[in-house]
């Protein structure tokens, strides 16, 4: 033995070993240890290591897939701006379109209402004229003189046996009575038409070349007696004859030629007034 080295027991096993060993031995366990806790913190890093990575991956794929929900939410917010901007360019034109349809619609309103006032003015006018004409002629309604209104138009119908002598072309002093009724009623209506049209039965006439000529002549008759009796202006008259071919009763009885044998008088309201109304609103 060295004098430089102590004998050391070591109790545990019951055996000598020197210092200088003993140096040694726990510089080796010191070496050992030191070893292992690296390899230990190693591991541990490189498990530390490969925690964060898959943390990171999973937000990588979230931060994807949020950035692909973004995307699509764009691209859809993008689309419904442009339904929204097409819409509001519709709703729009639509109402430009519905704003003149209204102010069409508004016009034609006016339009209308002026043409019923006018006709609602015309009706009162006719039927002021009939109450008129039957107030004038009442004394001759027993003896064939019959007035009405049909279609916004009076008629005066007289039957021969009142206008005429008989089977005569001439006028009857009752006959020219009675016109001159009526003329008092037409001198107050200046734009009023007259038109007077002759009928007869179908039996032939004796003296007359035939019963159109015969209905004719009786209508220009009652027209002279108008315009030189009682002053009517002759351009607001017309006269015509129909002979036999307008018959209102069966000629075949004495009753029905009766009613056929006429003069009808048709008096047509100022239509002119409608007229120019209609006109009007169509410029």
């Amino acid at each position: 033995m060295k004098s430089s080295e102590k004998l050391i027991l070591c109790s545990e096993e019951g055996e000598f070993i020197y210092a200088t060993d003993l140096e040694k031995h726990i510089k080796t366990i010191i070496m050992t240890n030191k070893s292992t806790v690296l390899f230990l913190l190693l591991g541990a890093g490189i498990l530390s290591s490969c925690g964060a990575g898959k943390k990171l991956d999973n937000a990588n794929a979230q931060i994807a897939d949020l950035q692909s929900q973004n995307s699509q939410l764009t691209t859809t917010n993008n689309d419904l701006k442009k339904q929204v901007s097409d819409l509001t360019s519709q709703n729009s034109t639509l109402t430009t379109q519905f704003d003149s349809y209204k102010k069409d619609c508004q016009a034609k309103e006016q339009e209308l209402k002026e043409v019923s006032d006018a006709m609602n003015e015309l009706h009162g006018d006719v039927q002021q004229l009939l109450e008129k004409i039957e107030a004038a002629a009442a004394d001759f309604e027993s003896k064939g003189f019959e007035v009405y209104s049909k279609d916004g138009i009076v008629h005066v119908n007289m039957k021969d046996d009142l206008l005429y002598k008989k089977r005569s072309s001439k006028l009857s002093e009752d006959g020219k009575n009675a016109l001159g009724r009526l003329a008092g009623v037409l001198t107050g209506y200046p734009k009023l038409k007259v038109i007077v049209v002759g009928n007869t039965d179908s039996v032939q006439v004796k003296g007359a070349v035939d019963n159109w000529s015969l209905s004719t002549e009786r209508a220009n008759g009652v027209v002279r007696t108008l315009i030189k009796d009682y002053k009517i202006d002759p351009e607001r008259l017309t006269s015509a004859g129909k002979g036999k071919f307008d018959p209102v009763a069966d000629n075949s009885t004495e009753e029905g030629r009766a009613k056929n044998r006429r003069t009808e008088i048709v008096l047509n309201p100022d239509w002119d007034r409608l007229w120019e109304s209609v006109k009007k609103d169509n410029k």
